[in-house]
């Protein structure tokens, strides 16, 4: 899949976004930065401009701040509807355009804005996971980001995080600091084996979890 292909579709984007949403970006860069210790292993593979998926293991309430904090691009997160909907944290996340999504699977309101934001050239952030891991052990992956993907035609970039905040929820991990070890991995090619062959979402999700797995095996814990 090229991802040339699926920025010549997507629509000029503006991410600056809007004021509070800059300074709520700036914020968390400082907080993350200087709360938080994160080594970051290898560097973000996401391109420069253009559509594209950044798919990430789950070990915390807290990994959508974490991750922002290293990435320069504006992130448009998939978050489950239940955080989303804590009232005084609701603004915080219409500004920063997350996307709520329930967790019964089934939630094509979800998908269609997600598809919206690749087509006006936004990175999306997914934990195909779906729930938060309690072990070291990955979760099985949901086909959605597999199925976005392969509609959208952008990329898929991986990455794999490690912390001390590992099973914490979103308040708890906040206001304890965490020593955290991220890895970047490059685009997963999900394009069929044979030219004209159907895609399989099946064998795309399982392509997407290998190469979190691979940067989980490669993780540096000296």
């Amino acid at each position: 899949m090229s991802s040339t292909n699926a920025t010549k579709k997507s629509k000029p984007s503006d991410e600056r976004g809007t004021i509070t949403s800059r300074i709520l970006r700036a914020g968390n860069r400082v907080y993350a930065r200087t709360f938080h210790r994160i080594d970051v292993q290898t560097p973000c593979r996401l391109p420069r401009t253009g559509p594209a998926i950044l798919v990430c293991n789950h070990i915390s309430g807290l990994d959508p701040l974490l991750l922002q904090a290293v990435i320069p691009r504006p992130i448009v997160w998939m978050m489950a509807r239940e955080y989303y909907d804590i009232a005084a944290l609701r603004w915080v996340y219409q500004a920063v355009d997350a996307i709520p999504v329930e967790r019964n699977g089934r939630d094509s309101s979800a998908t269609r804005a997600a598809l919206r934001a690749l087509g006006s050239g936004r990175v999306l952030g997914v934990f195909p996971e779906g729930r938060i891991e309690t072990s070291r052990e990955l979760l099985p992956f949901h086909t959605g980001v597999a199925m976005m993907a392969t509609r959208a035609e952008v990329p898929v970039v991986p990455a794999y995080l490690d912390g001390s905040n590992r099973g914490m929820e979103m308040l708890e991990a906040f206001v304890e600091p965490n020593d955290v070890k991220l890895r970047f991995g490059p685009a997963v090619d999900l394009a069929p084996s044979t030219p004209g062959e159907k895609i399989d979402l099946n064998i795309c999700t399982s392509r997407i979890f290998d190469s979190v797995s691979s940067l989980k095996k490669t993780m540096a814990y000296a």
